[in-house]
């Protein structure tokens, strides 16, 4: 089983690149749910249809990787129902997650499905190249986050603008569990047992979700 990637901290030299590392450390670690904000549709077990990228093809690549902070589970979905994964880069630790190599529309149109907007418009990366955070919002998934580079190419990915401490846990449904799950198991990197020890203890998680039940939830 091959390792994580390792990312390169610090600032992104260039400020509007074609491809980027669009990382998920929630249920787009699944492929098969990350394809419904990219070629649009509805996933099994959501409650909504998203209309896709303006680029419909599915990552190039996709490699594990693991980010400094801490995985907790806020908010209520109103496609899952339950808690919705949220990146605190502030905590100590680490996150497990997935990075898909994709182009910088895709991002764009990506963030947008999950900021509930309209996709259709590039962003402009250069605020958070350049100081590793930019907030469009207040909202969640309004926060970019930039964790480094790989392969010289910045390493993004969105959460909310509050700590995880800020906010109420909210456990996760079942289905977006399993995708989570799955697709961090899919990744390559870590067994089913330390993908179960490490989602069970994240904030939302403990108490509500056991080891055994993750690992149930990938393996039955």
């Amino acid at each position: 089983m091959a390792g994580a990637r390792s990312i390169e901290p610090g600032a992104v030299e260039a400020s509007a690149p074609q491809r980027v590392w669009y990382t998920s450390y929630g249920s787009n670690t699944h492929l098969g749910r990350l394809a419904s904000y990219i070629e649009g549709g509805r996933p099994p077990g959501a409650g909504r249809a998203h209309p896709g990228c303006r680029d419909r093809r599915m990552p190039s690549r996709s490699v594990p990787v693991e980010l400094r902070g801490a995985l907790y589970f806020a908010t209520k979905s109103t496609v899952w129902g339950g808690g919705r994964a949220f990146y605190d880069p502030e905590q100590e630790g680490r996150v497990f997650a997935r990075a898909h190599l994709v182009s910088a529309s895709q991002f764009a149109d990506i963030a947008a499905q999950e900021m509930y907007r309209s996709p259709g418009e590039d962003l402009d990366l250069g605020p958070v190249l350049r100081s590793g955070v930019a907030r469009l919002g207040d909202g969640r998934y309004e926060t970019l986050v930039c964790a480094g580079q790989l392969e010289g190419l910045p390493v993004l990915t969105f959460t909310s603008p509050w700590r995880a401490d800020e906010v109420t846990p909210v456990p996760p449904s079942r289905a977006y569990l399993r995708l989570l799950a799955a697709g961090l198991l899919d990744a390559g990197a870590w067994d089913v047992d330390t993908v179960a020890a490490y989602v069970a203890s994240s904030r939302g998680a403990v108490g509500q979700w056991s080891q055994q039940a993750i690992r149930a939830l990938v393996t039955e």
